[in-house]
């Protein structure tokens, strides 16, 4: 199972025309124009990269596919999103998207580090509309990819209403996909809110 259509898929069914959503990791801008493409021109899609590279890139997808109207790519570490996105669209973001680790044919020392990581997934949560979905793919296979994931996972299970680790803020039904039999596999996770 190819986990990044995966989880374009699973939050396919979330993007309604006009909605909005955010690509916290705009890397290659795969996911920024799945997202542009599902909230249709009456949409805005917030994508977030630290490197100039991976903007260029997803900039340049945006422009290609007519969608430069409803996309806003920032240039920003994704761990101060909070500060990013107008305050008018918390709580009406309707799918966030992370796809954590390094940007594919780059640079492989600049990588998404736990502590932003959870500083994004804070206020990504702020933001999530009644009826929402995240996004959460991270790589393991990478030096930092491990400590990354594990951060992720605790930030997840205190989320989780099914989880006996339940804290405050549980309120999402979370998918976790998986290769168990290989230790470097990614992982994705998808929290639903209702």
């Amino acid at each position: 199972m190819h986990l990044t259509l995966e989880a374009q898929r699973r939050c396919k069914s979330y993007l309604l025309p006009g909605s909005i959503a955010i690509d916290a990791t705009a890397g290659n801008g795969l996911d920024t124009l799945f997202l542009a493409e599902g909230v249709g021109p009456d949409g805005m899609v917030y994508a977030v990269d630290i490197q100039s590279e991976a903007i260029e890139r997803t900039r340049a997808k945006v422009l290609q596919a007519g969608f430069a109207d409803r996309v806003e790519c920032i240039q920003a570490d994704h761990g101060l999103l909070g500060s990013l996105i107008p305050n008018e669209h918390f709580g009406k973001v309707v799918c966030a998207m992370l796809n954590l680790g390094y940007l594919p044919h780059s640079d492989k020392s600049i990588v998404t580090q736990a502590t932003t990581t959870i500083q994004a997934l804070e206020a990504i949560e702020k933001m999530l509309a009644s009826r929402s979905i995240l996004s959460i793919l991270a790589y393991v296979g990478h030096p930092s990819g491990r400590q990354e994931s594990l951060e992720v996972q605790r930030w997840v299970d205190r989320r989780n209403i099914d989880s006996d680790q339940v804290g405050d803020q549980a309120d999402y039904l979370v998918e976790r996909l998986v290769d168990e039999t290989n230790p470097s596999s990614p992982i994705l996770w998808l929290l639903r809110k209702s």
